[in-house]
């Protein structure tokens, strides 16, 4: 059974939450105060964590950031603020998805289904090799000449994506699309983001893997 943790302060959102996770058959443990989530997360290793940004004696982004020095636990942030900069922030910060409030639980419920079946889609092929890079889904880690690199949980998706379409070029459009579940709206910057810090991470460790980009329409991995 899949352990999600929700956190937020409101506690009608909280139990709202709860009923519908719960009629999906996952296990649920809620919070009210976000300030020992990261305490909560190494102890109850979860699945998936419901995270509210904006919380009186916490803030969701600075928690997320401390909760990714150890963890790629799949994070989807909700909040009353629906501004495109919170958004990109968020994702940049290693959340996985982002609902804006009020939204339907519905919604949240078919969202966490998409993140899981990702995962395990992710790690039907388990071990992908390119000239020193090597990549295990289902450890979840890439290594460049045997140490592992840094990753957030969205650079690892972005770059497992671009392996699985080597030699071919993939637009901005396609990979939101296909790695959040649905249109982002155009802000195709959070893509450019993250393909930015990969490219310093491999660049940094000596990766001899490129991610090229195909001027006018996206990015390639050559193989």
């Amino acid at each position: 059974m899949k352990h999600i943790l929700v956190v937020d302060d409101e506690k009608n959102i909280r139990d709202l939450i709860e009923k519908y996770l719960k009629a999906e058959q996952y296990e649920v443990t809620t919070y009210g105060d976000a300030r020992y989530l990261p305490d909560e997360t190494r102890r109850l290793k979860p699945d998936l964590i419901v995270l509210d940004i904006m919380m009186p004696n916490s803030n969701g982004l600075e928690i997320c950031k401390e909760i990714r020095k150890f963890s790629e636990v799949p994070i989807i942030f909700v909040s009353a603020k629906d501004e495109a900069f919170d958004r990109v922030l968020g994702l940049e910060l290693g959340g996985d998805d982002y609902l804006s409030k009020p939204f339907s639980p519905r919604e949240l419920v078919v969202r966490i289904k998409n993140i899981f079946k990702r995962l395990e889609k992710q790690n039907d092929q388990d071990m992908m090799i390119l000239k020193n890079c090597m990549v295990s889904k289902t450890m979840r880690v890439i290594q460049v000449n045997g140490e592992s690199l840094k990753v957030t949980n969205k650079e690892f998706e972005v770059f497992v994506y671009l392996m699985n379409h080597l030699n071919m070029p993939v637009t901005r459009e396609q990979i939101i699309e296909d790695l959040w579940g649905y249109d982002f709206e155009g802000e195709d910057r959070v893509v450019d983001d993250l393909v930015k810090r990969l490219r310093k991470k491999l660049k940094d460790s000596h990766g001899e893997v490129n991610i090229e980009t195909v001027w006018g329409y996206g990015y390639k991995i050559e193989a």
